[in-house]
Order: C-alpha cells, then structure tokens, then sequence
C-alpha cells in the first residue's frame, strides 16, 4: 500500500516542479525513504537524478517561452557543480554512521542528514507560507560575486541532503540577478537539472542503482511536471506558494520529530 502511495505521489513531485520551479526534492526525498524504504544516503543519490531529470524536461518549454536566462543559470551553477562534486566525493562518505554518542543520545549519519533536511524544510515553508505577492527586485544589477557564493552554497547542500535548493535560488536569482520571477523560475529548473545531474554521476559509481525503479519513478515525475506547466499559468502563485508552504511545514515538522523523538 506504501508503494502504491509513493508511486502516486511521485506524479506529485514533478506537478510542483513544473507549478513553482523549485520544491521537487522537498517531497521527494521523504517518499524515497518513507513509502519506499530506502535508506537516507542512498535516497538522496535516487533524488538528485529524479529531480534533475524531472528539472531538465520542465526547463525545455521555459526556453522555448523565453522564460530562462541560460547565462545566469551557468554562472549560478558551475559553482554549485563544483561544491556537489566536493561534497558527494569527499564529505558524505567521510560522515561515519555514528556521528555522535553520549550514555543518552546517539547522532546517527540517517539523523544528522534527514534533519539538516526538515530543519531547510521548515525555514523554507516559512517564506513560502508569509508570502504574500509575487517575489520581485527592482535592482537589475547583476552581483556575479554573490551569485557565485549562493551557486557554492546550494551545491554543498544539493550535495550533502540531495535537495536541488530551488526554494533558495528563486530567490537569490531575483534580488541577485535582477531577473523577473517567471524567468528565475525557468532559470531555476535549468540550474537544479545541472546541478542534480551533476551530483548523480559521482553516485553512480558508489551505489548500488537499481535502475527500472529509478526510471520508473522519474517517469511519473516527468508526467507530473507536464500537468504542472500546463497549470503554471491558470492557478496563482501566490495560493500555490502559500499551500505548498504549509504542506512542507507540517512534512518538515513531522520529519523532525519521527527522527528524534519517535
């Protein structure tokens, strides 16, 4: 019943994507380990490339609309590239299954990375649920240092918890970038398929993948993010960003709490 749930809620995955341009790997991430079972480490690899995949196909139609900013993407994500390669190489396998142990509390490596996950989670939900127009700049300049500082930083956490980060990089691409938020949206899904792409390919030789499931998943997710553009410009975003925040709070909230309490 489980599986049949993750399957389903897998079209939902890519839905968001292709509705916000971000969010993909706040839902996938939890069906991965929760309806599927699959342990943390492992669940972020199959997330980046579900995501990433799903990311990749929703970009197309946003370039074709004139709605993605191709320069600015590569300048926010080669840096990002760079610190996921970093960070899936050298920082994840170095994090030992017992991160930290007292006589009444043990921090293991499942703990540590699904909580850093629930706590980006519930912050994120927070600007999401006090939103309450359109996100938008009225500076046009562009600060390439600080886009390359927020590229380094969404790779070490795309990295670390297998979250593409498109509930950030919205955002930074807005104030940092002065781009309008239909572009930072078209922007964003070109920068998270970079970046997860990227970060899938230091897994594949590391894991075990078990592919037919894998494909089957981003198949749904594929589904699921062309119903999302076709929705994208019917539903407001402001409605959109207002749920889907509440939802990744109580996720985020519930997350927290089954991993350390229950």
């Amino acid at each position: 019943m489980l599986e049949i749930l993750g399957y389903i809620a897998s079209i939902f995955v890519g839905f968001v994507l292709g509705l916000l341009g971000g969010g993909g790997s706040i839902l996938s991430i939890p069906i991965l380990v929760y309806l599927f079972g699959i342990e943390p480490v492992l669940a972020s690899a199959y997330s980046l490339f579900i995501v990433g995949t799903t990311s990749m196909v929703g970009a197309v139609p946003k370039y074709k609309q004139q709605l993605l900013n191709l320069r600015t993407g590569l300048i926010f994500g080669i840096p990002s590239i760079i610190a996921i390669f970093f960070t899936r190489k050298w920082i994840v396998p170095a994090v030992p299954e017992i991160v930290w142990q007292t006589e009444y509390f043990l921090l293991s490596k499942r703990m540590l990375i699904l909580g850093i996950f629930a706590i980006l989670m519930v912050l994120a939900s927070f600007s999401m649920i006090r939103g309450r127009r359109e996100i938008t700049s009225n500076s046009t300049k562009f600060r390439t240092f600080w886009v390359v500082i927020e590229g380094l930083l969404i790779g070490f956490l795309t990295g670390f918890v297998g979250a593409g980060g498109g509930f950030l990089i919205i955002p930074a691409l807005v104030f940092l970038t002065g781009l309008k938020f239909k572009t930072a949206v078209g922007t964003s899904l070109f920068i998270i398929a970079i970046n997860s792409l990227s970060g899938f390919l230091g897994d594949v030789l590391t894991y075990q993948i078990d592919w037919i499931f894998l494909l089957s998943i981003s198949a749904l997710a594929v589904l699921g993010i062309f119903i999302g553009n076709q929705y994208a410009n019917r539903i407001s975003g402001v409605v959109l960003r207002k749920a889907f925040g509440w939802l990744t709070l109580l996720m985020g909230s519930w997350i927290l709490l089954k991993e350390t309490l229950l």
